[in-house]
């Protein structure tokens, strides 16, 4: 077969930018001081916009992931790949229905800062689940349908910044005898760095992906 270009190089860069622009919505909107200056709506509608972000570039990378549904005969690195982004897909769709929710509650209602969105519990599990998996695919990224798809710094990153959504979600949860927050402190900082996290990992496989160089096309996994 002869040697061509990685038709996916472009789409690749597409992901990224999508995952980049979406945690640049969730760490302006984790600010505390931008909450207050705009408003509870005007706060919940930059979430909401990073949440479509996140969706969009989760959808890219789930279209790319082994290019179909595993079978049986899938390599252990694309099985690990494709679960990862069909894991995370599903987190950013719990992260849309919570944000619009968060919206339409600000929209509704005169809210106080502290009671807008932050990262949901399901959602951040199902992070963390496909951060987990993420990781496994890497181990054996050199058998991956694209071996620029996944790098250790990128899935590290990915792991801290599902792990700091996990804390958020926590620090966030309403104690219901005193109906306070466990930690608003972590509910802020938690969303804030967890989206940094995001968004250097979606720089670096940016850059990655742009200097990837030809190689050999690789034949669809059975």
């Amino acid at each position: 077969m002869s040697e061509v270009r990685v038709p996916t190089s472009v789409r690749l860069r597409r992901e990224a930018w999508a995952f980049a622009i979406g945690s640049l919505f969730f760490m302006v909107g984790a600010v505390p001081f931008y909450a207050e200056a705009v408003g509870s709506v005007a706060d919940g509608l930059t979430f909401f916009v990073g949440s479509l972000f996140f969706t969009a570039g989760g959808f890219i990378q789930l279209s790319l992931s082994g290019r179909r549904p595993p079978r049986r005969t899938t390599a252990a690195p694309d099985l690990f790949d494709w679960w990862a982004a069909a894991v995370q897909f599903l987190g950013t769709l719990f992260f849309n229905v919570s944000t619009a929710e968060a919206l339409i509650t600000a929209i509704n209602s005169e809210t106080r800062v502290s009671s807008g969105w932050r990262p949901d519990a399901y959602g951040s599990i199902l992070f963390l689940v496909s951060s987990v998996l993420a990781v496994m695919a890497t181990t054996g990224r050199d058998r991956l349908w694209d071996p620029h798809a996944r790098t250790w710094r990128c899935t590290w990153l990915g792991m801290a910044g599902s792990v700091l959504f996990g804390l958020s979600a926590i620090g966030a949860y309403v104690i219901p005898t005193t109906d306070t927050l466990v930690s608003l402190f972590w509910a802020n900082v938690g969303t804030f760095l967890g989206a940094a996290c995001f968004l250097a990992a979606a720089l670096l496989s940016r850059r990655e992906a742009a200097s990837a160089r030809p190689v050999r096309a690789q034949p669809l996994s059975a």
